[in-house]
């Protein structure tokens, strides 16, 4: 009794084969997934600041806000651009007046927790006077130093 090959069917013609291997496609999806997974945390951080620590709950959020960093050293950061304190109050008043519906963004103020008080709070004041007042101040949840997850 025979095989019925496909090379053996016909006058030395072969039949198609019409299977598909998925499986380097699979393999490629899922190193795909592993890499963003991978990198997607590190999308996140922006300007390394260490965060007070706070018992507060998360604020629930419809848009992205805008993120206002001030690091140990004082540096200001608009959304990870560095920014003076000169040229701070007309990038303020720029972003006021960009934003449509006449509402004011949402800004998270990050500040690093070894800065004086008085530096957090000429960044306020300039904020208030743009017209941002829908600001929030993030901390680290958790009552003690040992606090991860930033809020």
């Amino acid at each position: 009794m025979g095989m019925n090959l496909p090379s053996s069917r016909g006058r030395g013609r072969r039949a198609p084969v019409a299977d598909i291997n998925v499986t380097p496609l699979v393999d490629v999806m899922l190193v795909l997934l592993i890499i963003f997974m991978v990198t997607a945390p590190l999308l996140t951080a922006g300007v390394p600041v260490n965060l007070p620590d706070s018992r507060a709950k998360a604020l629930d959020q419809d848009a992205r806000p805008v993120q206002l960093s001030i690091d140990a050293a004082g540096q200001l950061f608009l959304d990870d651009a560095p920014v003076t304190e000169a040229a701070l109050p007309e990038r303020l008043e720029r972003l006021a007046a960009s934003k449509a519906g006449g509402e004011p963004p949402q800004v998270f103020l990050r500040a690093d927790r070894a800065l004086d008080y008085g530096r957090v709070m000429r960044v306020m004041g300039e904020l208030n006077r743009a017209g941002i007042n829908r600001v929030s101040l993030l901390t680290v949840e958790g009552s003690g130093a040992g606090g991860t997850a930033a809020r």
